[in-house]
């Protein structure tokens, strides 16, 4: 499962509130810092940082200048050897005046421009959430909290961790007619549902209709409507461990309750989920119930390996295509564990379940 990451990110400019401006002027300080050192101007390529400008410290202060023609993304850093010291944030870099703000903590900033600005509301509600997830998760170290201690410290960090996706989600809403919006939208798309991306599709600028990953957020829309709660499941093909060609077809909709689990050897919460899936199968597989596991391994090494620690016994499959697997990508899956619900006639009546939800589930459906 993906988890909710603390987004650091920033989008690109409004176009329009720059247009008059003759260039940007990038001023900033570096919590520590002294003079002399060098701060980086980065973009992204790839997975990789990619240093494209350099300024020196001098007087307390760093200073990027130049022009942009369209709203960027970009990182400015700081690294110091001897105090073991690393810092990043990223940042709209528009035309006109910016104040940067590089710290070690939560208060990093950056203001003063439209785009800057209206990201700073929302990276502010972040970061007192990030501290508040991280001030708990510190505590759990305490080996005198007791397993209830524990239990309702884990579910307050769900509670957060859900209240940051549904800030970022609001923050989506608000800005989604220009590059805030839809930097946050491709970069949490996968946390958000059909209602979710309907009502924000048709609102996206027509200056992002080409986008790439725009463009991979409207289809997988259409394929999370294909394969939502209430439709008939799509078939697709891959093979077993054994190197035997099988279709979700040779299993669902043949009169069993079929649940299809999305999964990886390498994913550590699907390992944790197992579990749960070895007890269901255990109390309900004699009853008009299968469970089928399609692979998002690169590995059939270690695909094979975890279906046998894992305690594994239900039909198996896999294209070991990673998350270019066939049958993820026509159901939308962009995190795992993801659980599809199939019953006896071949119709979706579930997505998502785990833990506890799956279990409750199963025993409503299956008697």
């Amino acid at each position: 499962m993906k988890k909710f990451t603390y987004l650091l990110a920033a989008a690109a400019l409004f176009a329009a509130c720059n247009s008059g401006n003759k260039g940007y002027i990038v001023t900033g300080t570096v919590e520590g810092a002294a003079d002399g050192d060098t701060v980086f101007l980065q973009t992204v390529q790839g997975r990789q940082l990619v240093k494209l400008d350099s300024a020196v410290i001098a007087n307390g202060t760093f200073t990027f200048e130049g022009t942009q023609d369209t709203a960027t993304n970009r990182y400015i850093t700081y690294s110091n050897v001897e105090n073991e010291s690393n810092m990043m944030m990223d940042f709209f870099l528009e035309n006109g005046k910016i104040n940067i703000q590089l710290t070690s903590g939560k208060n990093d900033s950056a203001t003063g421009t439209a785009s800057n600005d209206a990201y700073q509301v929302i990276r502010t509600q972040l970061a007192g959430l990030n501290e508040q997830m991280m001030a708990i998760y510190n505590s759990m170290s305490d080996t005198t909290l007791t397993d209830e201690q524990r239990e309702a410290q884990s579910k307050e960090m769900e509670t957060l961790q859900e209240k940051m996706i549904e800030t970022t989600k609001a923050g989506i809403n608000k800005n989604i007619t220009n590059p805030v919006g839809i930097h946050l939208l491709k970069q949490n798309y996968y946390y958000l549902e059909v209602p979710d991306l309907d009502p924000l599709l048709p609102q996206i600028p027509a200056a992002y209709e080409n986008d790439e990953v725009i463009l991979k957020i409207k289809g997988n829309v259409e394929k999370m409507k294909a394969t939502a709660v209430g439709q008939k499941f799509t078939d697709f093909e891959m093979l077993t461990p054994e190197g035997k060609a099988v279709k979700l077809s040779d299993y669902a909709g043949k009169g069993k309750v079929v649940l299809v689990d999305f999964w990886a050897s390498w994913c550590g919460p699907c390992r944790r989920e197992m579990p749960n899936l070895v007890e269901a199968y255990a109390k309900y597989k004699n009853k008009n119930f299968e469970i089928v596991g399609v692979s998002l391994d690169q590995s059939g090494e270690a695909w094979k390996e975890a279906i046998g620690k894992l305690n594994i016994t239900w039909p198996q499959m896999s294209d070991l295509k990673y998350w270019n697997c066939e049958g993820a990508k026509l159901y939308a899956i962009s995190s795992i564990p993801h659980i599809v619900l199939i019953d006896g006639e071949g119709t979706i009546i579930a997505r998502g379940l785990h833990g506890d939800e799956l279990q409750q589930k199963l025993a409503e459906i299956i008697k």
